[in-house]
């Protein structure tokens, strides 16, 4: 049994259960929290400690805030080179999607990652994985998409699986061949469809695949082509997730819905429909700060819509080299509530229990007895403060399963 006492808890637990709070954060002050082994056994005040107990570690947190880690369910980090040059190209006056089209965008990044090793890969995608820990990140997705043939595609997953177990962070891997169309299948977008789905039963049966997803877009791929891809993995009984409704409404989150997605993401141009399909499914909203800004979008994504149905709403950080080089969860919540409006309970909810639920995760988010023992350590005095705050450092530690991972 591991204890961590003198701190402040943030428990973010639902009403009802024994650590929640009146006001959604769960706030106790001169807090204790116990693990057994890689689960929350016990966590209140101090001075209600069970007794009894045989303590293997104790440690001391000196008054510090104690969170549920940061889940960051929508990343790209499996990846080579960068797009700095498109950057500059966009504060010219070029389109995400001009770029697109001029076979920038995403293909530069297929030809960069298919040229690298599995050693590269992982080199490049480690330290980014370990700056997302750093801000306090104990959970990530880490979809593929930058290969687009079936041997890159496995390179990018296998990498994917080596970066969890490499920093002891939970990674839950998904499947994007219908990322984008690559140059070999220029004009043959529906034998590229048949390619996606044909190499989906290999990847399972690798154990590389998680849940499987799609570019449901103009410079993507059509509802119908997309339904395809959802198909197979219903077949393989694999979840789906969404890239939805970015810079068009192709009707993709009602799609996605009628999947039961875990998630649809982006969402900016999202209508009431899809509001209404995604409630019904129970699908998870993934909004993305990060991209909004990065493109200078000024479509907002529907937030009082989803407030009033009651779909649960999450942030990432959607990190990729194009659309989002950021590698900063605090920083999502800060733009989460200045762009979006959210408030600051939404987005730390956002950045943790509906996180969570959109990976299909019911065990982590909040500190509460059975959960996982995913936490993370700052020097706050309240959460309210990271996301307020931005460009600074405030995680102390992270603790993964129980484990210290990174302090």
């Amino acid at each position: 049994m591991k204890l961590w006492r003198n701190t402040t808890l943030a428990t973010l637990a639902p009403p009802s259960t024994p650590e929640a709070g009146a006001d959604g954060w769960g706030l106790i002050q001169r807090g204790a929290l116990l693990a057994d082994g890689d689960r929350i056994h016990w966590a209140g005040a101090e001075s209600d400690l069970p007794a009894g107990l045989s303590v293997d570690e104790e440690t001391d947190l000196g008054g510090a805030l104690l969170t549920p880690g940061l889940v960051d369910a929508h990343t790209h980090l499996v990846y080579a080179g960068d797009r700095a040059h498109e950057f500059e190209l966009r504060l010219s006056g070029a389109s995400y999607e001009d770029i697109a089209r001029a076979g920038g965008g995403i293909r530069s990044t297929v030809a960069a990652t298919r040229a690298a090793s599995a050693g590269q890969l992982l080199a490049g995608a480690l330290p980014r994985a370990r700056a997302l820990q750093a801000g306090g990140v104990t959970t990530l997705e880490i979809k593929s998409g930058y290969g687009l043939d079936f041997a890159t595609e496995a390179r990018c997953l296998r990498a994917a699986r080596e970066v969890g177990r490499n920093t002891g962070l939970t990674v839950r891997t998904t499947y994007l061949g219908a990322h984008a169309l690559p140059p070999e299948f220029e004009g043959r977008p529906d034998d590229y469809i048949d390619a996606v789905t044909g190499w989906m039963p290999a990847l399972q049966a690798e154990g590389l695949v998680d849940a499987v997803d799609a570019f449901c877009e103009r410079i993507g791929f059509t509802p119908a082509q997309t339904r395809r891809v959802f198909e197979a993995a219903r077949a393989l009984g694999l979840p789906v997730k969404l890239h939805a409704e970015q810079l068009s409404d192709q009707g993709g989150a009602a799609l996605a819905a009628e999947f039961g997605a875990l998630s649809c993401d982006h969402l900016e141009w999202l209508t009431d429909t899809g509001i209404a399909a995604m409630r019904q499914a129970g699908t998870v909203a993934v909004l993305l700060p990060g991209a909004y800004y990065f493109l200078r979008e000024t479509k907002l994504p529907p937030v009082d819509a989803l407030r009033a149905a009651g779909v649960p709403i999450a942030i990432a950080s959607d990190h990729n080299p194009g659309s989002s080089p950021g590698l900063s969860m605090p920083l999502m919540l800060n733009m989460a509530c200045t762009f979006f409006r959210l408030t600051p309970l939404e987005a730390w909810q956002g950045a943790t229990v509906h996180a969570a639920r959109a990976l299909g995760l019911s065990d982590r988010g909040t500190l509460q007895a059975g959960h996982r023992a995913d936490l993370a350590v700052w020097a706050l005095e309240h959460p309210r403060q990271l996301a307020y705050g931005f460009g600074h450092d405030p995680c102390r530690a992270t603790i993964v399963g129980g484990h210290r991972t990174l302090s």
